[in-house]
């Protein structure tokens, strides 16, 4: 039986199969996408907490009248964000918020369906290989539990808070890119590739760990940018390349203990935002310039070229958002294109891990 990258030995219905299922998994990344820039819009606009229950199956269908508006607003106003930031409210006001907040789960709803149904029938004609029914099952649990989490990080918000807990915002938007790296992965063990050799040896070896290591280093990098959302660290230190008017600012060590700087001051956390964001730029040219000389395939090196245009425009992005203290046109933008860096990421280590398999046999 050929492994998962090798396709040269597959019959033609294989193929097909292959093909039939990385296309429905790269929609299921698109949607992904979107679930994220919706989530961020819903983050920009404080409409996180309008909806205060948590109905998986009911809450499907939004208010249809007056009364159950009303209902809904009334729910609203007893937790500490309308009491404290937004008494006074209109219902029609308070609907421009809720319907962020439906549509962001809604989506959620969408994906969950789109993902299951389409698995069932690939898993009832057979046409899903045996090494990757598992790996599509680990997909659909880790899909479920971040609905969960998605409820674990809105209830946050409803006692004691005015917003939802940056620990939990970030959690919740990091399981959201690991499953979409995760199934990019799958769509490009799927995708039929031409022999993709290297000839010779090379002292630095295959580069393959160090594109693991790219991809962990883009989801810490999200990870940061979730607590920067967080705590609104955007809105302050407008400034760059400067910060507070230094390089390296005063006041990043002022909580106590001091660990927790690293996840609740303001400042260190848009510093290390700023700090990751350079390593990754440094990360990402220097294993591109690798890749991209020798005698290595026209593929991985295309691929690296595109990884280096998207740092450098994700970067741009940033300073943008930052200086214009997040407009919500660029605060999505910067955040789509975070995940297209991810996926391009994840598409290096398939590309080197194929180009290693074709190299062993």
């Amino acid at each position: 039986m050929s492994t998962p990258f090798y396709t040269s030995d597959l019959s033609a219905q294989d193929l097909s199969n292959r093909r039939q299922i990385r296309v429905w998994l790269l929609f299921i990344c698109f949607l992904i996408l979107a679930m994220v820039v919706v989530g961020g819009a819903t983050r920009l606009t404080d409409s996180g907490l309008s909806i205060t229950e948590w109905k998986p199956i009911h809450g499907a269908i939004p208010p249809l009248n007056a009364a159950e508006w009303e209902e809904e607003f009334e729910k609203y106003k007893q937790i500490p964000q309308y009491k404290v930031l937004n008494e006074g409210m209109t219902l029609d006001e308070f609907k421009g918020i809720f319907w962020w907040e439906w549509g962001h789960r809604l989506l959620g709803r969408v994906i969950g369906l789109f993902f299951f149904i389409p698995l069932v029938w690939f898993w009832a004609r057979g046409q899903v290989s045996s090494w990757l029914k598992p790996r599509l099952v680990i997909a659909f649990l880790l899909g479920g539990l971040q609905g969960a989490i998605g409820w674990w990080m809105v209830a946050s918000g409803l006692v004691n808070r005015v917003d939802v807990s940056q620990y939990r915002l970030a959690v919740h938007l990091s399981v959201a890119c690991i499953l979409f790296a995760y199934l990019y992965y799958l769509a490009g063990v799927l995708k039929r590739r031409p022999e993709l050799k290297r000839d010779g040896w090379d002292v630095f070896g295959d580069g393959l760990m160090g594109a693991y290591g790219l991809v962990a280093l883009v989801l810490f990098q999200l990870f940061l940018g979730a607590l920067v959302a967080g705590l609104n660290a955007g809105l302050t230190f407008n400034t760059w390349p400067l910060m507070d008017g230094q390089i390296i600012p005063s006041g990043l060590f002022i909580m106590s203990p001091w660990w927790t700087n690293f996840f609740e001051n303001v400042m260190m956390v848009q510093f290390q935002h700023r700090m990751i964001a350079y390593l990754l730029v440094v990360a990402v040219f220097l294993q591109s310039f690798y890749l991209m000389r020798g005698n290595r395939d026209a593929a991985l090196k295309q691929n690296a070229s595109w990884l280096m245009v998207a740092i450098v425009i994700q970067v741009f992005l940033g300073v943008v958002t930052l200086l214009g203290m997040v407009p919500m046109d660029r605060a999505l933008a910067h955040q789509a294109m975070a995940l297209i860096v991810l996926a391009l990421a994840v598409e290096q280590v398939c590309l080197l891990r194929r180009e290693k398999e074709a190299a062993l046999r």
